[in-house]
């Protein structure tokens, strides 16, 4: 992994104590027959293994709503070099319990974010409707308050962890006049009446994900979020901290494709001598390298801003997601091509690879949408 001046030594040594993760828990080891089961098993593993700690900000308790970000980074582009899988569980504990850290209750934190950090409850976090992508303020879901509850109603649709999670940080509007400014956020636990998992969605790599809808769902007034009108701020501000870290899961895949396209390289003999040493080779090689470490620089600069005290980093967090996502869409393709028809063949780790490297460029915002993002932030 490239040392940057982002970084500080207990960031290495939590990429360290990663590797240790991938090589004993993670490489080799079955963790179930399903997806599902998988995807619980690693939540425990990395319980376990005192990984998710960092998902959660340390004396959250105490009203800290501070999460080291390069953390995050750092453990997920180690995460991904081995599974994608394994990166998105440890990701969506912290992306889906950060808008309790940010607007929970006392009470609503104690209770659900110490079994968040100890494995037992899955988080998820659901915003994305069937009309309601990238337009946040398109919502349809609505919840209208009754007593001492919130009643909700609506669809959500490619939700990760959907039907595997303890607990949703969903968004619902409670004044529909309004658009994004109606929006709210609220906890909705998964044996709340009137929650319901439909159905798991087949994606192109494995990834639990699905679509849940509320027909009358019942919440308890105590599970909003902040005040009402607060979700849409809620949830950029949980997407400006994650951001750079889909950006580091990028580099991972990035990076292992790399390796691999190095070592296949140079064992690949065509012609009498390993394709390593030819001119073309190379210099797929080299832009594949420097492709990485740009990626890397945006990604842990953004971070380390963050974790410096910015209150916010749009501007960086968007950057970073933008191009290491690209670049890494890059960097697995020029690996495939290396490895020709090696590379296609079902099963072969650079196949994996370019399965997993393309919902980067898609989920928490796409490409495109961080160009408006970043375009916004320049012409202010």
């Amino acid at each position: 992994m490239l040392l940057t001046p982002f970084l500080e030594d207990r960031h290495t040594k939590l990429a360290e104590q990663v590797n240790r993760f991938n090589r004993e828990r993670v490489r080799g080891v079955t963790l179930g027959d399903t997806e599902d089961e998988q995807a619980r098993s690693l939540v425990r593993e990395l319980a376990q293994a005192g990984l998710l700690v960092h998902t959660v900000p340390a004396g959250f308790d105490t009203g800290s709503t501070k999460l080291d970000v390069r953390s995050l980074a750092v453990a997920r582009e180690h995460l991904s070099y081995e599974s994608s899988l394994a990166d998105l569980m440890f990701a969506m504990q912290g992306l889906g319990s950060f808008p309790l850290t940010l607007a929970g209750s006392t009470e609503i934190k104690g209770r659900i974010l110490p079994r968040v950090i100890s494995g037992e409850a899955i988080a998820a976090f659901a915003i994305t409707e069937p009309d309601a992508g990238s337009d946040v303020s398109a919502i349809q879901t609505t919840a209208r308050r009754d007593g001492a509850s919130y009643v909700i109603e609506g669809v959500k649709t490619f939700i990760s962890n959907a039907g595997l999670a303890d607990f949703y940080t969903a968004f619902a509007k409670t004044d529909p006049t309004k658009g994004s400014k109606g929006i709210s956020a609220f906890v909705v636990e998964r044996d709340a009446p009137g929650f319901r998992f439909e159905e798991k969605i087949e994606l192109i790599s494995p990834h639990p994900i699905g679509r849940i809808s509320f027909e009358a769902c019942r919440v308890p007034a105590s599970n909003l979020l902040g005040e009402e009108g607060q979700g849409f701020k809620i949830a950029m501000t949980t997407l400006d901290t994650f951001r750079p870290t889909v950006g580091a899961a990028a580099c991972g895949l990035a990076w292992r494709a790399l390796d691999e396209a190095i070592s296949y390289a140079k064992r690949r003999v065509q012609f009498g001598r390993p394709i390593a040493e030819y001119q073309a080779t190379q210099m797929k090689l080299a832009e594949m390298a420097t492709d990485l470490d740009a990626a890397r620089l945006l990604v842990y600069r953004a971070a380390w801003k963050k974790d410096s005290g910015a209150e916010r980093v749009t501007l960086e967090a968007a950057m970073a997601k933008l191009f290491a996502t690209e670049a890494a869409q890059r960097i697995v393709d020029a690996s495939v091509q290396i490895h020709g028809g090696v590379g296609v063949v079902r099963g072969s780790v650079v196949e994996h690879l370019y399965r997993d490297v393309r919902a980067l460029r898609i989920y928490e915002g796409t490409s495109e949408i961080q160009k408006l993002v970043i375009a916004g932030q320049l012409l202010k």
